[in-house]
């Protein structure tokens, strides 16, 4: 998938809200015009993962089942 030629502002990454306060238990999202971008939160400056916003409602629906 593309993905934008520069990632997010930090402002634009979040965190579940059913996150715990345990900040070493988490995963951080960014929404960018192609879709999604997913890092470990306690990697900030390290690799992300990119899916597509189809993929992403897949995972999602699916999660809910």
């Amino acid at each position: 998938m593309p993905v934008a030629p520069q990632p997010p502002s930090e402002s634009s990454w979040f965190k579940s809200s059913y996150s715990g306060g345990n900040a070493t238990e988490c995963v951080e999202a960014a929404f960018v015009p192609a879709g999604l971008l997913i890092r470990d939160s306690k990697q900030p400056e390290g690799p992300h993962l990119a899916v597509s916003a189809e993929a992403w409602g897949r995972f999602v629906a699916a999660s809910l089942k």
